[in-house]
């Protein structure tokens, strides 16, 4: 099942412009990678990247952390710390981008927990699914 991609206009204001600035022309490869792979988000869930972290009680939203690296870069995936939490709705086959951040970003320390209040203050609509 093929999924349209949204980055939610707070992604795209925060943590997104910091990886710009870095990385310059590889973030932009980085960024249509990132479409690609969650225009197909169901491999997704096939690979160790992925991580489910709640699923609604109808089952439609599932809220993900997922690892990416920056292409270009001899850093893997899960050593580089970049890490984005998406939506994916089963019904209207979206997958919202919520927040893509490198854990220098928002802390290393309980990195679970920080994340999932950003996500809570900044998208109301998820709130009770965390």
């Amino acid at each position: 099942m093929k999924y349209e991609v949204i980055f939610r206009p707070f992604t795209e204001r925060h943590f997104i412009r910091t990886f710009a600035k870095k990385y310059k022309g590889a973030w932009s490869k980085t960024l249509k990678s990132l479409v690609v792979e969650f225009t197909f988000s169901n491999v997704l869930f096939e690979k160790s990247i992925t991580e489910t972290i709640c699923i609604s009680a109808d089952n439609d939203i599932r809220i993900c952390k997922t690892e990416f690296k920056i292409l270009g870069t001899e850093v893997s995936r899960h050593s580089s710390g970049n890490r984005c939490i998406i939506a994916v709705h089963k019904s209207t086959a979206i997958v919202h981008v919520l927040l893509v951040y490198s854990k220098g970003d928002i802390g290393e320390s309980n990195e679970t927990a920080k994340w999932k209040a950003v996500i809570k203050k900044n998208y109301p609509e998820y709130r009770n699914l965390l």
